[in-house]
């Protein structure tokens, strides 16, 4: 049985090849050689198919060979899993497979920030040369000098690419750390430190107690800096505690109003 080009009305695209019976005989086969060279026939003939999902996703920083391959993939899924007594044609079944496993492969395999358009290519051909290798070094990863006579690039190229393998996705800050129990990211990220809203506060208001009476400003000084009580200060400098508060208050509604003045 050859498969043809022939338009059916269940496939909406002018080059959808006719492979209902091609399918329906897949079915029936039993595992061998025959089966296998069916299964290949089909999967040659939806490839172009494939491959024009697959260019809808160029540009996102992945090389257009890769994603054919990755659709290629999907297709050969699709092949093998199509149950053509659902009565629905091959290609509506196909396209969202081929189209889901491009879109898990940018989920798994794309960087989730922006890398610079080098590292992406020392990636892609690190993960390709390591591919080829692994055909002829069985039992084994390939060595990063391997790696690099492959790709033609210098081992600190292979190892920049080595770590953007590893590179493609954001921690969650809910992500258990490592030999912790249930020890998370976050916990070991500081928070705000509330001193350095004094340091900036301090700085704003020196200006203004400078420019206070020496008297306004000593008592400042031991409240604050000294920690010295209104009933202390008032014994120190020989005057009551009421005109202790009224200074300090005064002083107050006086720093408020030049830093809002400041402010605004």
């Amino acid at each position: 049985m050859r498969i043809t080009g022939s338009r059916t009305r269940q496939h909406p695209h002018d080059d959808a090849p006719d492979t209902a019976e091609a399918f329906e005989r897949l079915r029936q086969l039993p595992d061998g050689a025959e089966r296998e060279a069916l299964r290949e026939e089909l999967v040659r003939a939806w490839l172009p198919m494939a491959e024009r999902i697959a260019v809808r996703f160029r540009g996102r920083g992945e090389a257009l060979e890769d994603l054919y391959q990755v659709a290629a993939l999907g297709l050969v899924k699709a092949v093998d899993h199509y149950d053509p007594d659902r009565g629905h044609a091959f290609e509506a079944y196909a396209v969202p497979t081929v189209t889901g496993e491009l879109k898990r492969h940018f989920r798994d395999h794309m960087w989730t920030l922006h890398v610079p358009r080098r590292v992406q290519d020392l990636r892609n051909r690190v993960r390709r040369a390591a591919k080829e290798l692994s055909q002829t070094t069985p039992g084994r990863p390939p060595t990063v000098a391997e790696i690099a006579r492959q790709a033609d690039l210098s081992e600190a190229e292979v190892r920049t690419g080595m770590e953007a393998l590893e590179c493609f996705s954001a921690l969650s800050l809910d992500a258990e750390m490592p030999g912790t129990d249930g020890y998370a990211l976050g916990d070991s990220i500081g928070g705000p430190d509330p001193s350095f809203d004094v340091v900036v506060d301090r700085v704003a208001v020196k200006p203004c107690i400078e420019a206070l009476p020496e008297r306004e400003r000593t008592i400042l000084y031991l409240r604050f800096f000294q920690g010295m009580t209104q009933s202390s200060i008032a014994e120190q400098l020989g005057i009551s505690q009421m005109h202790v508060s009224r200074l300090l208050s005064g002083c107050f509604a006086h720093l408020r109003e030049e830093l809002l003045a400041e402010a605004r």
